[in-house]
């Protein structure tokens, strides 16, 4: 008991408690500042899912789900996610203050998982775009939403990761993907994740099911985009060659015989005639190898490649037939959304 005591008088004894409750203290006040600025941008999202069609079954009938979205303007324009707003008989939007408002839908890009409303309200506040290409693993990152209903629920944590991609439901990968350990639930989808000056990095669209600190948001600066496209177009442009395909990897020989850039390729398993497309050079069994200069490793590789620059362009498909390198022409229609 003599040491404890003696090392307790001693000089600078506790300071490195005082320290670390100086930095709680600080870490505590940002998140505090920041949901303050934040919360009353976010708004609830109450849905009633359609049911399938033909399918009259008691399981069937129509769904009742939460989601989250956030102001992106003060005239009444907001973002969600597309599998929140997608595919509703009905849609409500409530404010933090109580209000409810029927919203007008803008537009849906199902491969970025992005949706754009507008309600027409007052007394609105907006959330601004933070740039995304300027995150650092290791920043803070904090989530506002309704999970599981339970209003405008504050939660915070870190990037984890850059960079990454994930798949939509329309079965496209969303590129440069934002990873944060800050915690998500059902209903979060389609919030705002934002740094430690309330602007926002990201926007909230899924979770890893069974796991913890595994959550993923739409990189801001590619949400920006996105809403640009929506709101001026009302869709998002993509190109597509009317074909199905499948990623497959190619034998050593066949990629040194070939000169290829790729050790894998896009298998040609189905291919129609759609409008706007002019495919008959390519045959079934084809393996899509090169677009124009660039290489095709995958299915994936290919639709970032058939942007919406490629529409009703003449494009050089490079293509292995019987094992052998060819280059032939094609041009892309433009891709109608599910």
């Amino acid at each position: 008991m003599k040491f404890v005591a003696n090392y307790l008088d001693e000089p600078g004894a506790g300071i490195y408690d005082q320290k670390d409750s100086d930095l709680l203290d600080s870490y505590s006040n940002t998140v505090v500042n920041v949901t303050k600025r934040v919360s009353s941008s976010v708004v609830q999202v109450k849905v009633i899912k359609n049911r399938k069609k033909g399918d009259n079954t008691a399981s069937s009938r129509s769904l009742e789900a939460n989601g989250s979205g956030f102001l992106i303007s003060t005239d009444g324009l907001l973002v969600t996610n597309n599998h929140v707003a997608g595919d509703c008989e009905k849609i409500s939007i409530v404010l933090q203050d109580g209000r409810t408002f029927q919203p007008v839908i803008i537009g849906f890009d199902p491969y970025t998982d992005m949706a754009v409303l507008k309600i027409d309200a007052t007394g609105l506040k907006a959330l601004s775009f933070g740039n995304s290409d300027a995150l650092q693993v290791g920043q803070m990152a904090i989530a506002v939403g309704n999970p599981f209903g339970f209003n405008y629920s504050v939660t915070a944590g870190v990037v984890s990761a850059l960079g990454r991609t994930l798949r939509s439901e329309s079965g496209r990968m969303i590129e440069n993907v934002i990873q944060t350990d800050a915690a998500l639930n059902p209903g979060n989808s389609g919030g705002p994740l934002v740094n430690s000056r309330g602007e926002v990095i990201g926007v909230n669209t899924a979770i890893i099911a069974m796991a913890q600190g595994l959550c993923f948001a739409v990189s801001s600066n590619l949400a920006r985009y996105i809403i640009g496209k929506i709101v001026l177009e009302g869709k998002v442009k993509r190109a597509f060659i009317g074909i199905a395909g499948q990623t497959i990897h190619l034998s050593e020989r066949i990629v040194s015989y070939n000169k290829l850039d790729t050790e894998s390729g896009v298998f040609v398993a189905e291919k129609d005639r759609y409008e706007g497309v002019y495919n008959s050079e390519i045959f079934k069994g084809d393996i899509i190898v090169g677009l124009n200069q660039s290489s095709v490793h995958s299915v994936d590789d290919l639709h970032r490649l058939l942007n919406e620059d490629m529409i009703g362009k003449v494009i050089d498909l490079t293509v292995l037939r019987n094992n052998l390198k060819t280059i032939i022409k094609v041009i892309a229609g433009e891709l109608k959304a599910a």
